[in-house]
């Protein structure tokens, strides 16, 4: 049922959006088939109903200004739409479906943000986001086969429950699937058995599993689950638990299902003030990301990560890392091997971070430390030391010193500014579904990024540059932020002397290796006992994988803050809705290393901005002159004509007076 709750008396601007949502309806009914109801409802005219709306969807009613000639009221109306499926609901209220915009000439422009971008959303949450695996199974077309490829004879002590627990389970789920759910054991050392550990690593790039973390012996104590057109690898979970071994299996069988909503793990800073030795805290972190979760959310079920145990939970699907900084070798020992395991890892973060500096009352960047470079270096993706900056960029509010009578005078300008490089679709990759029609994306205080091609035998990836700069931009280690344009009136800061285009992302698909084969265990002293009063160590998780399956997938953004809830709100004073295109780029990456691309396209063609190219001031200059000579040569023209066509005009002939008088 999808049923929009619109009142008839509304805000005037608002009614013009009403046929197109009751257009929109209409064409999901008709695409359905019949199954999809969908009507337009006043619930003012209904008390049921708009107490039905009231108590069980939590819809209200928005005041609205309505001012007249004579008069200005406030009038209360209704603005949302209900998508329900069974007992599940998603509510798309007055702030979802609308976009405002202030217009060059002083008006407000209201239009539908993306109506059916946000349907179809609403649609695949309500009926795949909540789905138990018995419905998983039922929807299944052909069985899915579930092979737990175990060596008994080898598994270390902690693992000896794990084959009874591991059939228990499976023999459960596979006794109600209805045959669409079939398991076997494998023992890959017996001789009779179909596959060995030569095939299993020639095939699959399984790897044995060492004992302990620089051990001789080996084992094998994998969940390998097949479906039509997918294989998931599911590995020996931290606690040899029933608890744990079900909740593997069953978030493996929901990612194999068509459109479930997945997990995205998400890591953020936590924002300590930085200490400066002589003045104390002044410079505070920026780190917020609300708006980019509530992006995610619209597609995701996304919480909170904690990496210091050593290991991802098993329903997290795609890991993001916003700005990684204070990272422990346990938290990258999470992130290397949720990668050997085929995960996908998202990286936004550059050399450096931005804060809000309270001695200089501005913003100001500081050396990131303890991040994923040297972690992203292993795995071949190299992520630069400077900063790029562009002639193409997009402007930002800035402070800028004006002098006054030999005083000077702190301001906030608009201007230029090349730190906020501005990358059109002809600097973005041709190939990639992450930037497929984006029209637009400004990364802030970007560091290059690359990689290249591992030069192993047999290694193989696949790499594409998302994004690049312009041939005009250079690099910088310089942390000054803030323009000088006394000095350099043109952008503000010093145009460097190698000047050509930079990779800002960069995505890589393939398989990587472990950065932790030659580097000591981060787990060591968790055998010993804590000193009086101290915390036990995290205990090490189970299982070491060195090398990674073909699925692994890796993107690289090189900056974190063109995220940023503040400086999205800073650009979009200036830009509208532009900073959406940010947005929309981190869900489309998230998408893809997710191997969820269902709304990618759909969103792409939203209600964000499609900035025009930028033009120089020469080119600004003709394109005024040559408005104003056209004009002049139409006036010309319409003269000319004007001109000839009375020459050509006749006179009339006139009557002899003496004719006038006979008649």
């Amino acid at each position: 049922l999808i049923r929009a709750y619109i009142s008839d008396n509304t805000h005037p601007a608002l009614a013009p959006l009403v046929p197109q949502i009751r257009d929109t309806l209409r064409e999901y009914e008709i695409a359905s088939g019949g199954r999809i109801a969908a009507e337009v409802v006043d619930p003012i005219t209904d008390p049921e109903l708009e107490a039905e709306a009231n108590q069980v969807y939590g819809i209200q009613p928005v005041p609205f200004q309505v001012s007249g000639r004579y008069e200005a009221s406030v009038i209360n109306a209704y603005f949302d739409i209900l998508v329900r499926y069974g007992d599940q609901d998603v509510v798309l209220n007055f702030q979802e479906l609308i976009q405002v915009e202030a217009s060059p000439s002083g008006n407000v422009d209201v239009r539908l943000r993306n109506l059916e971008y946000d349907l179809t959303s609403a649609i695949k949450k309500v009926v795949f986001g909540f789905q138990s695996v018995d419905a998983i199974l039922a929807a299944l077309e052909q069985p899915v086969r579930l092979t737990f490829l175990v060596t008994p004879a080898t598994l270390p002590e902690s693992l000896a429950d794990l084959p009874s627990i591991v059939e228990d389970v499976a023999g459960a789920i596979a006794g109600r699937s209805g045959g669409k759910f079939v398991f076997q054991t494998v023992n890959p050392d017996d001789p009779t058995a179909p596959v060995n550990r030569q095939f299993l690593q020639e095939t699959y790039g399984l790897q044995p599993i060492p004992v302990s973390f620089f051990s001789a012996d080996t084992f094998y104590a994998y969940l390998l689950l097949e479906g039509q057109d997918s294989t998931q690898l599911i590995y020996p979970p931290a606690q040899v638990t029933e608890v744990e071994v079900r909740s593997a299996i069953e978030s493996a069988l929901k990612r194999s299902g068509s459109g479930f909503l997945k997990t995205v793990g998400l890591w953020t800073p936590t924002g300590a003030a930085l200490n400066d030795p002589l003045l104390g805290d002044v410079m505070q972190p920026l780190v917020n990301y609300e708006l980019l979760r509530q992006q995610l959310e619209q597609d995701y079920t996304v919480r909170p990560i904690d990496l210091s145990t050593g290991q991802v939970p098993a329903d997290v699907d795609v890991i993001l890392l916003i700005a990684p900084q204070g990272l422990t070798e346990r938290d990258l020992y999470a992130i290397d091997q949720f990668l050997m395991r085929g995960g996908s890892v998202v990286v936004a973060g550059g050399r450096y971070g931005i804060a809000f500096d309270q001695f200089q009352q501005g913003l100001g960047i500081y050396p990131i430390s303890q991040g994923v470079g040297d972690w992203l270096a292993h795995q071949g993706v190299t992520l630069g030391d400077a900063l790029v900056l562009d002639p193409q960029n997009a402007p930002f509010p800035v402070t800028v010193a004006r002098n006054v009578g030999g005083l000077q005078v702190q301001e906030i300008q608009a201007v230029d500014y090349p730190f906020f490089v501005d990358v059109r679709p002809d600097a973005m990759s041709d190939d990639s579904p992450i930037v497929a029609n984006l029209a637009a994306l400004t990364l802030d205080w970007v560091s290059p990024v690359s990689a290249t091609t591992p030069t192993e035998e047999g290694a193989t990836r696949e790499i594409a540059v998302l994004a690049q700069s312009s041939p005009g931009s250079w690099l910088t280690t310089d942390t000054n932020v803030q323009p000088d344009f006394q000095t350099y009136p043109a952008l503000g800061f010093p145009v460097g002397d190698q000047q050509g285009p930079q990779p800002l992302a960069v995505v890589v698909q393939g398989r990587f290796g472990s950065y932790f084969v030659d580097r000591p265990n981060p787990f060591a002293d968790a055998a010993e006992p804590p000193e009086a009063g101290a915390a036990p160590a995290p205990a090490a998780p189970l299982g070491f994988i060195t090398e990674s399956p073909d699925t692994a997938r890796l993107v690289v953004i090189g900056s974190g803050s063109f995220v940023e809830d503040d400086i999205l709100n800073l650009s979009a004073r200036l830009t509208q809705d532009r900073f959406l295109n940010n947005l929309q780029f981190m869900q489309n990456a998230v998408d893809w290393a997710a191997e969820d691309l269902d709304l990618l396209a759909i969103r792409s063609r939203g209600a964000a901005t499609r900035v025009l190219a930028p033009l120089t001031e020469a080119q600004e200059r003709g394109w005024e002159i040559g408005n104003y000579v056209v004009a002049l040569l139409a006036l010309a023209a319409v003269y000319v004509g004007w001109r000839l066509r009375e020459r050509r005009e006749e006179p009339l002939t006139l009557l002899p007076l003496a004719e006038e008088a006979g008649e």
